[in-house]
């Protein structure tokens, strides 16, 4: 039996890893996941198990190149961001990879921008609000502060995505997608590193940038192999709509985050918008996008639970509720407090239209001065046809689409190289779109 040529994308996120087969249609042809207990650090504190993290990348590896079903062409990979694997000299892992969640040192926080300018501007010129350990560039501050021997002993640092890469190509790169993920290392108004590196000696410990969409010929069990340099999950997961969509468009990601991703606002970042949580990424190409962050799924979650116990239903009795213009017309007119709903119907038609009017909030924010003639949204809420509905009222001279990409994030990482490894053309289905609006509810 002749074998299915493939590219293997490694998908590393913080609960799951997965890894996937995409044949040279783009369609999944193999899947496998697997989620790994955390470790502590040195000070107690929970992280990733990177030497079981990098054992399972070899692993799978190995037992795919001699799976005979597959003919692997190309590699890949996507992981979460504001993460650093310490390398010495020698390639060899130095430290814990800290978690993003780590507490991080009001006084050191405190130095740090006081000696750069004062936080307000340097989160400006960064695009990236201040989050403490979740900007990778303050760990590299912190342990040259608190850990000067661990410093020192760093070769190069490297974000999460290009370590995987690494472990296979042997390779040392940085990535424009990972340094551009709110890590207070890119200068978004000189579109290069911000000048503190230098200042600090963190740019020694930086690895040379590698294209997103080139790759790295690797020889593995005596045949070559196109390697990527890895890429961010949120920037990866933009590219098959950035491949796809020529005309400007913004992408609702909705999860228990509602991400709203405008890759064509260049406008640079205000104090306004900081302080409402906007921030700025690199996309694949090295181009700014904007973007706005809402805890929406986060409060849906909550808020059906409190349904559920109120109306003395199960717990998934939203996902049978229709649309009902009527019942929207209604609450438009009188907004309603839980003991006020006549039905559990109503109480959720409330609910959805309360979350609509703060998701238009945090949209509103990097849609404006924007020529935007589209959204799509994916994830959860893009099943939602309540969601969908009232969106699309918002926006009713924007087309509003729920948008289907499966696993948009491992398709991405596969896209950003297919020159190198596919010599067909890009599918037109890779993206299932349903528009909603007036003739569409």
């Amino acid at each position: 039996m002749k074998s299915t040529s493939v590219i293997a994308i490694f998908d590393v996120g913080k609960t799951n890893k997965k890894l996937f087969l995409f044949d040279e249609q783009y369609r999944i042809v193999h899947e496998e996941i697997t989620q790994f207990p955390e470790v502590k650090d040195e000070d107690g504190d929970p992280c990733e198990d990177v030497e079981q993290l990098s054992q399972w990348i070899r692993n799978s590896l190995n037992k795919l190149l001699a799976d005979k079903d597959f003919n692997v062409k190309a590699i890949n990979f996507s992981a979460y961001g504001a993460s650093f694997v310490h390398l010495d000299k020698n390639g060899k892992v130095i430290s814990p990879l800290y978690n993003y969640l780590k507490p991080y040192s009001e006084d050191l926080k405190k130095k740090f921008y006081d000696t750069y300018g004062g936080e307000l501007d340097f989160c400006k010129t960064t695009a990236s609000p201040a989050l403490g350990s979740l900007n990778s560039g303050m760990v590299l501050f912190r342990l040259k502060y608190e850990k000067s021997d661990l410093f020192k002993s760093i070769r190069y640092s490297l974000h999460l995505p290009q370590y995987l890469s690494f472990l296979i190509t042997g390779k040392m790169y940085s990535d424009i997608t990972s340094i551009g993920c709110h890590t207070n290392l890119w200068d978004f108004t000189q579109h290069k590193y911000h000048s503190w590196l230098v200042k600090e000696g963190v740019d020694e410990k930086l690895a040379p940038i590698f294209p997103s969409d080139k790759v790295m010929e690797v020889s593995l069990s005596e045949e070559f192999f196109s390697v990527g340099a890895g890429l961010h999950d949120s920037s990866s997961a933009l590219i098959p709509y950035l491949k796809k969509f020529q005309d400007p468009f913004i992408l609702i990601s909705t999860g228990t985050w509602c991400i709203s991703l405008n890759p064509f606002n260049q406008n640079p970042l205000t104090a306004e918008e900081l302080k409402k949580d906007c921030l700025c990424y690199l996309s694949y190409e090295g181009k700014p996008v904007k973007a706005s962050r809402l805890f929406a799924g986060n409060e849906h979650e909550t808020q059906i639970k409190r349904l559920a116990a109120h109306f003395n239903t199960d717990l998934d009795y939203y996902k049978t509720v229709q649309y009902d213009s009527q019942i929207i017309a209604t609450l438009k007119k009188k907004k309603l407090d839980l003991p006020e709903c006549s039905s559990y119907e109503v109480a959720y038609h409330q609910l959805m239209l309360d979350i609509i009017t703060l998701q238009k909030k945090s949209t509103d924010l990097v849609l404006t001065d924007t020529s935007v003639k589209q959204i799509f949204v994916d994830g959860g809420f893009s099943k939602n046809i309540i969601y969908m509905n009232l969106l699309s009222q918002e926006y009713s001279s924007i087309k509003v689409f729920a948008a289907s990409a499966a696993q948009a994030t491992a398709l991405g990482a596969a896209m950003a190289i297919h020159n190198h490894w596919n010599s067909g053309s890009l599918p037109e289905n890779v993206i299932e779109l349903k528009e909603y609006g007036s003739q569409q509810t």
